[in-house]
């Protein structure tokens, strides 16, 4: 088992990952109408599924490499998934592979990315509340 230190480290570079994710999501959407829909809904799955990994490991839960939000959220047990309806985490899943592409046939209104952001602000919300106090600390330097 992971030394309990070394875990905190881990989760902590997670949600520095999601932390930018969302930022840059979050900062994308002040374009407004002329903003980049792919690029914003990209971003927060990011969010989600970087929170979700970041979850897991404080857990000592282990997670194959995957981008989808489904498979990550059945490996986290009940009482402390996050909540999201099967629809929400399949089209998060498809932000994740779809806007790398042309021509993915992904048409995202900017009504759908604001919604995605939010969905990503509610699930950070949500784990930071089950992680470890020391991972939502930044180190002393």
């Amino acid at each position: 088992m992971p030394e309990p230190e070394l875990i905190v480290i881990v989760v902590r570079e997670w949600i520095k990952k999601a932390e930018n994710d969302l930022r840059t999501a979050a900062y994308t959407l002040t374009m407004g109408e002329e903003a980049p829909t792919d690029t914003i809904c990209f971003h927060a799955q990011q969010c989600v599924e970087k929170y979700l990994k970041a979850l897991l490991v404080s857990l000592f839960i282990p997670f194959p490499k995957t981008h989808d939000v489904s498979e990550l959220l059945g490996l986290i047990p009940g009482d402390l998934r996050p909540e999201l309806e099967v629809s929400v985490q399949k089209r998060l899943t498809e932000y994740a592979i779809a806007p790398r592409y042309p021509n993915a046939g992904l048409d995202i209104s900017i009504r759908e990315a604001r919604k995605a952001v939010a969905v990503a602000r509610r699930v950070r919300k949500e784990v930071r509340r089950l992680l470890p106090r020391a991972s939502l600390r930044q180190p002393k330097k």
